[in-house]
């Protein structure tokens, strides 16, 4: 019985995390209702969740708005760029499905295909962005680089998210821990692809003088 009143049992450690999950999805809404935060508030939700909930390092809204303020302007903008992109692709693809006969049916083909090689993109963006110091010509094409290059396990993390997004369209309440859930799960994923493009880690556990937490 001592056992389970043991902050640091099995019990204990998941309760936790998920109250972290809660919180951290509950500051990502908020950051996001401006709309154009987007972008700087997708990043630091996968930057807290894999640094604080994964690694257990650091605390979990001060790593969030560090990488709020850090990536702010990054962030909108690449977020306003996702914004207009996916906007005139889908009114392509709207007017494309209007037409009739072999040419429509090629440009709606054409359209579907961008719009899913968006999405694609889009599933690295942000936490390319949360942890890679790049402009944001550079982000892009890091990110359709590791989408096409990884193709298998984007297209994973894309089904894992759509599952989320569906599961949170079934249910609203979700979106209370969607967020941070479907982060944390894409994040496992994603970390795997990230490590191919890491410096290695130094016997002494530092590549640059600080604390590569993201290489453990």
């Amino acid at each position: 019985m001592g056992n389970f009143f043991n902050m640091d049992n099995g019990f204990f450690t998941a309760l936790s995390k998920f109250v972290d999950i809660i919180i951290i999805s509950l500051i990502f809404l908020i950051c996001c209702l401006p709309i154009v935060t987007i972008g700087p508030a997708t990043t630091s939700l996968y930057y807290a969740v894999v640094k604080v909930i994964r690694r257990e390092r650091g605390y979990l809204t001060r790593e969030f708005f560090h990488s709020f303020k850090m990536n702010f302007k990054s962030g909108v903008i690449s977020g306003v760029i996702v914004t207009l992109l996916f906007l005139v692709l889908f009114f392509d693809r709207k007017f494309a499905a209007n037409m009739t006969g072999t040419k429509g049916f090629v440009l709606l083909s054409i359209f579907n295909a961008m719009l899913f090689l968006l999405a694609c993109v889009t599933l690295y963006v942000f936490p390319v962005l949360s942890r890679f110091s790049v402009g944001i010509k550079q982000l892009f094409k890091t990110s359709l680089y590791m989408a096409v290059r990884h193709l298998p396990t984007t297209i994973l993390m894309a089904i894992v998210t759509a599952a989320f997004i569906l599961g949170t369209y079934i249910m609203p309440i979700a979106i209370l821990i969607t967020p941070a859930l479907c982060t944390l799960v894409t994040s496992f994923l994603m970390e795997r692809v990230f490590k191919k493009y890491m410096p290695e880690k130094t016997e002494d556990g530092e590549t640059s003088g600080k604390d590569e937490w993201y290489l453990e």
